[in-house]
């Protein structure tokens, strides 16, 4: 999502007239744009501003921007730590940027401009949220490849996060928007989208009042001439309903592929924080999905040290994590994040060491499963769409199979990225497969891909 809102950002500033650089030292204006997820994102942002700041000394006519999740949540704190900065938007008025640049231009003061809700901003540009995010023109993630917001904000409550209090509460837009901005991008040649939200199983709930309409907008994305391959993220296991899953097994473009977060497999811990399913409601979400689509690739987020956190509720971690076979997942130590009620938790804190021989547990047990999961498609033939050439070897690309996985490959004839190859998977690690060129995909050919056993003598 942040990445997303950095593109726009980039897109709203060309279309004024500026032009992307390379090096920071050659800007006229630098944003910044941030998180404030985990601790670690907080440090560096001050980090990176210090280095900026050299850079600004040098070129005194250079505007700093710094905007997102955390300048929604610090303001004019942000300022007492770097004074240097010019101006500080929040993730509700991104839009309003080339103006605030103008008037810091005029007045040579800085200026803190943070609505604290998008009814608020809106207020202020009478756009309707146009100022906000997706309206405002985007710059592809590559040109076959782009996102696409189709939400923003958050209604749940998990007790160790702060999006609902730095993105606000859940607004969608309408589907024929999407499917209309999905539509001029294919037409641009992109091939592959991603859909985003902070939950984007409960998309539509706030236009319908009642169910969600994410399945049908899977439908309606997949029917796009020219987009071979549909992903999104973020869902919430508590939210995803059975015809979101019907759309991914049956819709030829919505790929193989389900982020599906954890968190714990502790069933006190989830209830802790505030997650709305229990291990074996989730365990049987999953085993669901898998029934109707058996080639699905399944990653996971997973908190270690949640406060209160005791050996038996992580054992009862590591046993669902074992059960469920990830093909992934992304650990993370508990970080407490300011204002939400985890960081109030403070006597139940468990103490670093503990919390980092678990860690190192659970990355140990991700890891195996992974490999396993992907040591089973040796053999098979997959549909691969080229990124580029490997940064260890440039003779090898690299590319992502329908499910989501890095293959290393050599090619027997140039190819260009974004292309869609075949290739037999020979090898497998942890993190990547490994594989024998076949040949190029047919283009235009947008047709769910069946997994091939090559037999071997």
């Amino acid at each position: 999502m942040n990445d997303h809102d950095t593109s726009r950002v980039e897109g709203l500033l060309q279309s004024v007239g500026m032009q992307g650089v390379d090096d920071p030292g050659d800007a006229d204006v630098v944003f910044v744009n941030t998180c404030c997820i985990r601790e670690n994102a907080d440090n560096k942002l001050y980090g990176f501003l210090g280095q900026i700041k050299s850079l600004r000394q040098a070129n005194p006519a250079m505007r700093i921007v710094v905007g997102g999740c955390l300048a929604q949540r610090e303001k004019e704190q942000l300022l007492e730590h770097a004074p240097y900065v010019d101006v500080v938007v929040g993730t509700y008025n991104l839009g309003r940027i080339p103006v605030l640049l103008k008037d810091t231009g005029n007045s040579g003061m800085s200026i803190v401009e943070v609505p604290e809700t998008r009814e608020e901003a809106e207020g202020m540009t009478g756009d309707q949220g146009g100022s906000y995010a997706w309206n405002l023109p985007s710059m592809e993630n590559t040109p076959w490849s782009a996102y696409v917001s189709i939400q923003s904000g958050c209604n749940n409550s998990c007790t160790f996060c702060t999006v609902p209090m730095v993105r606000g509460h859940e607004s969608s837009r309408p589907i024929d928007e999407i499917v209309g901005e999905v539509s001029r991008l294919a037409s641009k040649g992109v091939s592959e989208i991603t859909l985003l939200g902070q939950n984007v199983n409960s998309y539509g709930r706030d236009i319908t009042r009642r169910r969600p309409l994410f399945a049908k907008l899977l439908r309606e994305v997949g029917l796009v001439d020219g987009i071979r391959r549909v992903r999104f993220t973020s869902p919430h296991p508590k939210d995803i309903l059975p015809e979101t899953i019907d759309a991914m097994a049956t819709v030829d473009a919505v790929c193989e592929q389900l982020h599906f977060p954890l968190q714990s497999g502790s069933d006190r811990i989830l209830a802790m924080m505030h997650r709305g399913y229990n291990a074996e409601r989730y365990l049987g979400k999953l085993r669901a999905a898998r029934e109707m689509i058996p080639d699905l690739a399944v990653t996971t987020d997973i908190i270690v040290g949640f406060p209160g956190e005791t050996e038996d509720d992580f054992e009862q971690t590591l046993k669902v994590v074992a059960e469920a076979q990830f093909d992934a997942a992304y650990t993370f130590e508990f970080s407490s994040r300011p204002g939400t009620v985890a960081a109030r938790m403070v006597d139940q804190f468990v103490d670093p060491d503990i919390v980092s021989s678990r860690f190192s547990r659970l990355v140990d047990l991700v890891e195996r499963s992974a490999l396993e999961r992907n040591r089973a498609r040796v053999g098979l033939t997959e549909e691969v769409q080229v990124e580029g050439r490997s940064k260890k070897d440039d003779s090898v690309l690299t590319g992502r199979t329908r499910q989501g996985k890095l293959v290393h490959f050599r090619p027997g004839q140039p190819l260009s990225p974004g292309s869609y190859v075949q290739v037999s998977i020979t090898d497998a690690g942890p993190h990547h497969l490994k594989g024998e060129y076949l040949g190029k995909r047919l283009p235009g050919s947008n047709q769910r891909r069946i997994p091939l056993r090559v037999a071997c003598t």
